[in-house]
């Protein structure tokens, strides 16, 4: 990005009110990137930059041909092809930030294209799901935290919220105080920024009262103990179980979570922070919700990855073989 900014030949001669223009406009551009994704961008790079340093190869300017036979060693070392193609917007990525083409976007770019093709067709795309925290999973999670001190309170608002809206994990640690209001049937949440909504036009989800999982009970008794009338509503806690002013972060979700299906008997390693998204959806669609129902909470831009869910569903419902295997 920095070629693209105006700043004088003589990086000494730059004004300071310049300056600080020129970085409250990076921090916008590299505000266009979830910090999860700027994250996995960082790692990618530095992978990247690695291999290319082991062979004397220069990152940055990136030649097509050099990409293209680092992506074939990531593959041949078994990584697999999602993460493959990350990396791939990794180095994009990290050469606009520095006024470069992607490699992708130069002459000679063919031979990423083709390789890409070979690595799908011989290795395959193939998705694999963490498992989802369902009804049934996420009650037995729930009944793991015990007690009623600061951080299992927390602990467990943080489990049925994340179910009951079908919350990414970055967007259950961005909630606020603010964006809760109650209703007689349950609870109204903001969602702001999201993946799906980088504009930031946000949405509104209504959470019903539950009888099972009971989400409003469990935000009204966190906050009712946290007592804090503004800023995150999830807050990291200290060792001491002290309440803090900082968020939890998103990878304390993800640990909470499996944790907890960890104490519950289940395989940790089969689930994620997205467990708890993704467990809503499964869910609604066992129940038989419609999928613009679903839509409606999940916040999905298409209906195509919510119709996989209500095909998992009902893969067993009406089988063509039912009524002669």
């Amino acid at each position: 990005m920095s070629s693209d900014l105006p700043v004088p030949s003589d990086p000494n001669a730059v004004p300071a009110r310049l300056r600080e223009e020129i970085d409250r406009a990076a921090h916008y551009a590299r505000s266009s990137r979830a910090p999860s994704t700027q994250r996995a961008y960082a790692s990618d790079w530095r992978v990247f930059e690695e291999w290319c340093e082991e062979r004397g190869i220069e990152s940055r300017p990136a030649s097509p041909g050099a990409v293209a036979t680092f992506l074939a060693f990531e593959a041949d070392r078994g990584v697999k092809v999602p993460t493959i193609g990350r990396r791939l917007a990794a180095i994009a990525y990290h050469h606009r930030q520095f006024g470069f083409d992607p490699p992708q976007e130069q002459p000679g770019a063919g031979a990423i294209k083709e390789v890409l093709a070979g690595i799908r067709t011989a290795v395959g795309v193939r998705k694999t799901r963490k498992k989802p925290a369902d009804a049934d999973a996420l009650a037995a999670m729930l009944k793991t935290i015990e007690g009623d001190d600061l951080r299992a309170i927390r602990d467990r608002a943080v489990l049925a919220i994340g179910m009951a809206a079908a919350l990414r994990r970055s967007e259950l640690v961005a909630l606020a105080v603010d964006d809760v209001a109650l209703a007689p049937e349950g609870l109204q949440l903001f969602i702001g920024r999201s993946k799906t909504d980088q504009a930031g036009e946000g949405a509104v989800i209504a959470i019903p009262e539950g009888r099972r999982i009971r989400p409003k009970a469990l935000l009204l008794e966190w906050m009712a103990a946290a007592g804090h009338e503004e800023g995150p509503l999830f807050r990291r806690l200290t060792r001491a179980d002290g309440l803090t002013r900082q968020p939890m972060s998103d990878r304390a979700v993800a640990r909470l979570v499996q944790r907890c299906a960890a104490d519950a008997g289940l395989d940790p390693t089969q689930f994620a922070g997205h467990s708890l998204r993704s467990g809503f959806i499964t869910e609604a669609a066992r129940q038989g919700a419609s999928i613009f129902k679903m839509q409606e909470v999940s916040r999905h831009k298409s209906v195509q990855v919510l119709s996989e869910y209500v095909r998992d569903a009902e893969r067993f419902r009406d089988h063509a073989g039912e009524r002669f295997l």
